[in-house]
């Protein structure tokens, strides 16, 4: 019925008959009226054969009805020649299509264009807070470790200041109250004078000395001494010239013996005065590293 209805159509619309039924729209003789072969008698062998071999313009019109996709497919065709005018309205029309076509194109290539600016802004602002955060940690914990060696650190001369405040009241102690002797000849053994009626008498045993007295010479030439136990490290020395010295803040020193010359080195600071032969006194030297 659709088929029918679109050939009647093309008949309303002007085309003839013959240019209607597309089957035919190349013959020659398409605009001429039809004409029935010869011979084409109803019922005859002549008949028979003209409907075998050429189909009549109902048949054409039945099998063109009937489901013949090329009417479709050919419709344009069979129209009339468009005029200029309708020419140029198509291209109108054809060239504003392709301009929606881009603009919409454009439109959506710009919104995409602003998600990924959008995404990478993202993405950028998520590492930046990762290495924002990974920058704080390591400050923090580098402070952490920088508190904990400044704790250790003030502990351990906390303790070297309580161990030099416990010997000068063990040394007041054992000498009367008094302070500590001001020359290294009070440490010194007495040797008995020639004269002395105790000459004859057997020689001395050799003494054992717990203490030394040390008298450090420092940087600018000015002196202090202080008195160790003979088994304090060398390290302890060092640690009293931080702290009583007038040794710049930060700068690095280590200690010699002037007579014989012998510089300390940090195996010798783990060492006791006496193993060093720095007892039962000592000069040494402050000497820049």
């Amino acid at each position: 019925m659709a088929e029918l209805t679109t050939l009647e159509s093309l008949l309303e619309m002007g085309f003839d008959r013959n240019r209607a039924l597309m089957e035919h729209e190349n013959d020659p003789d398409i605009d001429e009226p039809y004409v029935p072969p010869v011979g084409n008698v109803l019922g005859g062998e002549a008949h028979s054969q003209s409907s075998t071999e050429q189909p009549t313009l109902a048949d054409t019109a039945e099998e063109t009805a009937g489901g013949d996709s090329s009417f479709i497919e050919n419709d344009e065709s069979a129209k009339q020649p468009m005029t200029e005018e309708e020419k140029r309205e198509q291209v109108r029309r054809l060239e504003e299509l392709m301009r929606v076509k881009q603009a919409e194109r454009r439109e959506r290539e710009r919104a995409e264009e602003v998600e990924r600016e959008k995404q990478r802004r993202r993405q950028g602002q998520e590492l930046q807070q990762i290495r924002q955060k990974l920058q704080d940690d390591d400050m923090k914990k580098l402070a952490d470790q920088r508190r904990k060696e400044k704790m250790e650190d003030k502990l351990a001369r906390q303790r070297v200041k309580e161990k030099i405040a416990r010997d000068r009241e063990e040394r007041a102690q054992k000498f009367g109250g008094g302070g500590p002797p001001s020359t290294a000849a009070s440490y010194q053994p007495a040797q008995p004078s020639p004269s002395s009626p105790t000459s004859q008498g057997p020689p001395p045993t050799k003494r054992e000395y717990d203490e030394s007295r040390i008298q450090v010479r420092l940087l600018d030439g000015s002196t202090i001494t202080a008195v160790f136990k003979a088994q304090e490290p060398l390290a302890a020395v060092r640690v009293y010239v931080q702290m009583n010295g007038n040794t710049p803040e930060g700068q690095d020193f280590t200690l010699l013996s002037p007579y014989p010359r012998h510089v300390y080195t940090e195996l010798d600071m783990e060492k006791p005065l006496k193993e060093l032969g720095l007892v039962p006194s000592a000069v040494l030297v402050v000497t820049k590293k």
